[in-house]
């Protein structure tokens, strides 16, 4: 009896990573946390910017870990320039501030979350898998107490988001929810509906705000007015 050839299990591809700070110390100590982690390829360096574009657009990393103040070109600046011509990179960017509104600008640009310079390895290694994987890496709270605090709409409601009309409404619901801070579960303990259900809602208000992720979706209910910094004045920091 002829034996049948067995294969293992697929080992997923590493995650390419570069790594962008105006600090050589940062820059090599992100390299060391990373690099050990077999999940991780570290594929390159820049001190700026602008040469992060330039690199980017000649490695094809998967993340790009974007420090936000930076000289030349700072993380907003080139966050945007990437989302424009390398969209198949995912933006991480680090603050050394939990509430900057630098931060705010890098979400707007298209940076998929962003993490404080003080956080942890764990949560650096978990925030870079979150990005790769197309999801907002940003804790819900801490989303809005960020985006509450630098995000308004002056002299009243800026014009509606392509596609608000077009929201049911129990859809409305779920994103005043979203944007008052609360999570999936949070949404469906307080609407006495499935996480399924929540999720689906969730995926429908991107499509028809035409936003791409939960923090450009809370951006446009506070710059449109659905929800103002007073709704989650609790949440503000002291």
């Amino acid at each position: 009896m002829t034996g049948t050839a067995t294969t293992g299990p697929t080992t997923p591809p590493r995650i390419r990573v570069l790594i962008v700070d105006d600090q050589p110390l940062v820059r090599r100590g992100l390299s060391l946390i990373l690099s050990p982690d077999p999940s991780f390829e570290v594929v390159g360096e820049a001190e700026n910017g602008a040469e992060a574009v330039t690199l980017a657009r000649r490695l094809r990393p998967d993340v790009v870990v974007m420090d936000i103040r930076m000289p030349v070109l700072d993380g907003v600046g080139a966050t945007g320039e990437l989302a424009a011509t390398v969209p198949g990179c995912r933006v991480l960017a680090l603050s050394t501030f939990d509430l900057d509104e630098y931060v705010v600008g890098a979400l707007r640009a298209g940076a998929y979350g962003f993490l404080p310079k003080d956080s942890s390895p764990e949560d650096l290694a978990a925030a870079i898998h979150t990005v790769h994987a197309g999801e907002a890496a940003v804790a819900p709270r801490l989303l809005t107490r960020l985006i509450s605090t630098y995000v308004r709409a002056p002299g009243g409601p800026r014009p509606a988001p392509t596609g608000l009309g077009d929201l049911t409404p129990r859809e409305v619901e779920v994103w005043r929810l979203m944007a008052t801070g609360l999570d999936n579960g949070g949404i469906s303990r307080a609407l006495d509906i499935s996480v399924s259900t929540v999720k689906n809602y969730i995926t429908s208000i991107f499509d028809k705000l035409a936003v791409r992720d939960r923090a450009q979706a809370v951006i446009a209910a506070y710059e449109s007015g659905l929800v103002t910094a007073r709704a989650t004045a609790g949440d503000q920091p002291g």
